[in-house]
C-alpha cells in the first residue's frame, strides 16, 4: 500500500500578498492583514503539488529558540526529506502546517513536540513574516517567525538521524553563517536587530 501523501496548508499567493509591497527577508511591520488572510484563505493541499506550484504559498511556523544570549543551532543531515536543505545549518524550528493544526501557533506547538525533546512549552513571541522569492525553496513558502526563551531548561533534537542541535553563542552561529539556510540568515539578522534598544522603543 503506497504511503499517504502529506497534506500541507497553503494560501493562494495573489490573495495572500495582494496590495502589499514585495519584500525579501523578515518583515516586522503590522502582520494583521496577512495573518487574517492566512487564517481565512488557505486550504490543505498535497505537498508534492504545492512544492512546484508558484501560485501557492505554504505557511511555515518558524521558531527561533534562545537561552539568554545563546541560540539553538541545528545542522541538517542527509537523512532529511528535502535534499535542497542537506548539510545546511538552521536556527529555525518548525515545518509545514498539517490537518489538525487549528492555527499557525497550533502548528508551531505540534512542531515543538515533534522536533524537540523538552519538558516545557515556552511562550511564543511573534517576530515577523519571512519571505524570499529569489530561491526555489523560499518561492513556495512564507514563514511566520516567533521567538522563545529556554531560560536554562534542557532542549534537545528529537530526530537525531535528521538533525543535530545545541545552544551556541552568536559568534559561533556567525562562523557558519555562509552555510546557513537563507531563511536562517534573514532570521538571525532580524533577531539581532530586534535585540537593539531602539527596536523595542
Amino acid at each position: 500500500m503506497p504511503d499517504a501523501v502529506e497534506l500541507v496548508y497553503a494560501v493562494p499567493r495573489d490573495a495572500l500578498l495582494a496590495g502589499l509591497p514585495a519584500w525579501r527577508g523578515v518583515w516586522t511591520g503590522d502582520p494583521t492583514v496577512i495573518l487574517r488572510r492566512i487564517a481565512d484563505g488557505g486550504t490543505y493541499c498535497p505537498r508534492p503539488a504545492t512544492e512546484v506550484d508558484p501560485t501557492l504559498k505554504q505557511i511555515i511556523p518558524y521558531l527561533l529558540l534562545r537561552d539568554a544570549q545563546r541560540l539553538f543551532l541545528m545542522k541538517r543531515t542527509r537523512a532529511g526529506g528535502d535534499a535542497r536543505l542537506h548539510d545546511h545549518y538552521t536556527i529555525g524550528v518548525g515545518g509545514h502546517m498539517n490537518p489538525g493544526d487549528d492555527s499557525v501557533l497550533g502548528g508551531l506547538r505540534r512542531e515543538w513536540h515533534e522536533e524537540l525533546e523538552a519538558d516545557f512549552v515556552p511562550e511564543f513571541r511573534f517576530l515577523g513574516l519571512l519571505n524570499d522569492d529569489t530561491v526555489e525553496v523560499g518561492m513556495h513558502h512564507l514563514g511566520v517567525v516567533y521567538v522563545a526563551e529556554a531560560a536554562g531548561r534542557r532542549v534537545a533534537v528529537r530526530e537525531t538521524h535528521k538533525l543535530s542541535g545545541s545552544f551556541e553563542s552568536v559568534a559561533t552561529v556567525r562562523e557558519v553563517y555562509d552555510r546557513m539556510e537563507t531563511w536562517s540568515q534573514f532570521a538571525l539578522e532580524a533577531l539581532l536587530a530586534d535585540d537593539q534598544p531602539s527596536a523595542r522603543a
